[in-house]
């Protein structure tokens, strides 16, 4: 490798290296104190950078919390796809999916994305590059379209079910008491004293049960 090459290499490398720093630490900051009280001098001091530096790769702090949200909506995605991808009933990649669901509920990537959800509805006007997380979370319906197909062929769901309506809505179910579930540590929820992983369990026994008759 030339001089001049090795200097492009080196200097793009220091560049991604830096980016993934900014990530980690907002990540941390905005999971730790929330996105509205998060400033970006917060982010900038839990990097080790200077605020300049920071705002050269995300000029916007919605910049920044839309490129943390896609970061860790990306596992969730490759997850689905790797479930999507097997050679199971339909019955049993739903069973999988509920227990990476289960698995990943108290992950600390679920309070940020539960505070991301939230702040995101509250904007008056759409989030800065909210196209590259909308277009994740398309790329993750089309994975779990390919589980609904499959189950509406290969007979595992119970006859008599509309099965693209009652397995989309299963998931959401699913996925959206797990994320509450997560929040218990500061949010009282009915028979609080009890298990999280076991309540999500006894869910998931309802709806296999339910879907298989």
């Amino acid at each position: 490798m030339d001089p001049k090459s090795r200097y492009e290499k080196e200097r793009s490398d220091g560049k991604l290296q830096r980016l993934q720093l900014i990530l980690d630490a907002a990540e941390r900051v905005f999971t730790d104190k929330g996105i509205e009280k998060t400033t970006m001098q917060d982010i900038a001091k839990s990097a080790g950078i200077g605020i300049a530096t920071l705002f050269r790769y995300f000029p916007k702090k919605e910049k920044l919390i839309v490129a943390v949200a896609v970061r860790l909506l990306e596992p969730i995605y490759e997850r689905f796809r790797h479930i999507a991808d097997l050679p199971l009933t339909s019955l049993d990649k739903l069973d999988r999916l509920f227990d990476f669901f289960i698995e990943d509920h108290d992950h600390p990537r679920i309070k940020f994305m539960v505070d991301f959800e939230s702040y995101a509805s509250h904007c008056t006007e759409p989030l800065d590059d909210i196209l590259q997380f909308n277009l994740l979370n398309r790329r993750i319906s089309d994975e779990y379209a390919t589980i609904i197909q499959d189950g509406l062929e290969d007979g595992s769901i119970r006859a008599g079910l509309p099965v693209r309506e009652t397995l989309t809505t299963l998931i959401n179910a699913f996925g959206l008491f797990s994320k509450q579930l997560s929040l218990q540590k500061n949010i009282l929820l009915l028979e609080s004293d009890m298990e999280s992983d076991r309540q999500l369990a006894l869910l998931k026994r309802i709806f296999i049960d339910y879907l298989r008759g």
